[in-house]
């Protein structure tokens, strides 16, 4: 396992993260036992990962406090990333968000804590000025983003160091590479990557449309028609997508690698790319991820995995929200 510094703090982070939202269960995870989430925190730990990532919005803190109970006789060695939601924005707000998620933690400090969206109805400087009175105080260690867009990033990388913008990419959604992985680049930034597998896809375990979950299949890859809890007005690209897949599958057969270990192996080999969120809901699938946190592919298999995913490249373009065709990114 690797690990990269988090700006000019003594923070290191694993490149492989434990992403803690499944921990909620509810209505895009169904049901999840506490004890397997433990269990998943555990055997991450055991395999190198220290990062463990989640939100108060993931199942109304419910990820939060699972997470905490399960970190509660291993805090010092790990490191925790939660998030202050866009309506918590205001100075008052986010005081009394950040207290709220240390108590669920069940701890006196967070790692890395990161503005959740913009809010472009309040002024990112008095937010700010906030979070760094929160770092001062030892509550927050360092100040992250996530679903920063290229504007709202290098607006407040002017006000203060932000360590990492948390985002979504991977073979399947490679919007970032247009503009905000290099305006991250440039500011020194960790990308800290969410849906790595594009939420299952990049696995090759859905064959067809009518395999994917609600869930999954709300993305602008799919068309407006497909999912119930779809908010897009797109098409989508389904059809393409499945060529897509079946051409994965094909060339890691080839190699005789897991598609999804290519996939994940690719990701990590990106510029700008520090840690990857790995979704896993207990122990085995924790074990699943481990030859991805051990192997790399060549250049040449990255390059024709380049070649195989850059038609979707082009269909999304450089609209990064996965969710809504018309840009909440800025």
């Amino acid at each position: 396992m690797k690990y990269t510094q988090l700006g000019q703090s003594k923070i290191k982070i694993s490149q492989f993260a434990l992403g803690c939202w499944p921990f909620a269960g509810g209505e895009l995870w169904g049901d999840q036992n506490d004890s397997d989430s433990i269990d998943a925190v555990n055997e991450s730990i055991e395999n190198g990962i220290n990062f463990f990532d989640t939100a108060p919005g993931y199942g109304e803190g419910r990820s939060e406090e699972v997470l905490g109970k399960a970190l509660i006789k291993k805090r010092q060695s790990s490191i925790i990333g939660t998030k202050v939601p866009p309506s918590d924005l205001s100075p008052k707000n986010i005081r009394k968000a950040c207290e709220e998620s240390l108590k669920r933690l069940k701890t006196d400090y967070i790692d890395l804590y990161q503005i959740h969206w913009p809010n472009h109805n309040l002024p990112i400087q008095d937010s700010v000025d906030e979070l760094k009175k929160l770092k001062k105080e030892g509550k927050i260690l360092t100040i992250g983003v996530s679903n920063f867009g290229k504007n709202d990033f290098s607006e407040i990388s002017e006000l203060t160091e932000v360590v990492t913008n948390q985002l979504p990419y991977n073979g399947f959604w490679r919007a970032i590479e247009f503009e905000i992985k290099p305006e991250c680049i440039s500011k020194g930034s960790g990308i800290i990557c969410y849906s790595p597998l594009s939420q299952g896809l990049l696995t090759g375990r859905y064959k067809k449309v009518e395999d994917v979950p609600y869930g999954v299949s709300r993305s602008r890859l799919f068309s407006k028609s497909t999912s119930k809890l779809c908010r897009h007005n797109d098409e989508g690209c389904e059809d393409l997508l499945f060529d897509c897949i079946n051409k994965i599958i094909s060339l890691s057969n080839s190699y005789n690698i897991n598609p999804a270990v290519m996939s994940l192996c690719w990701l990590k080999k990106q510029k700008g790319v520090i840690s990857m969120l790995v979704g896993a809901r207990n122990k085995k699938e924790v074990l699943l991820n481990k030859t991805s946190f051990e192997n790399e592919i060549s250049d040449e298999i990255s390059g024709l995995f380049n070649e195989i995913t850059d038609p979707i490249k082009a269909h999304i373009g450089d609209n990064p929200d996965m969710w809504n065709a018309i840009s909440e990114y800025r």
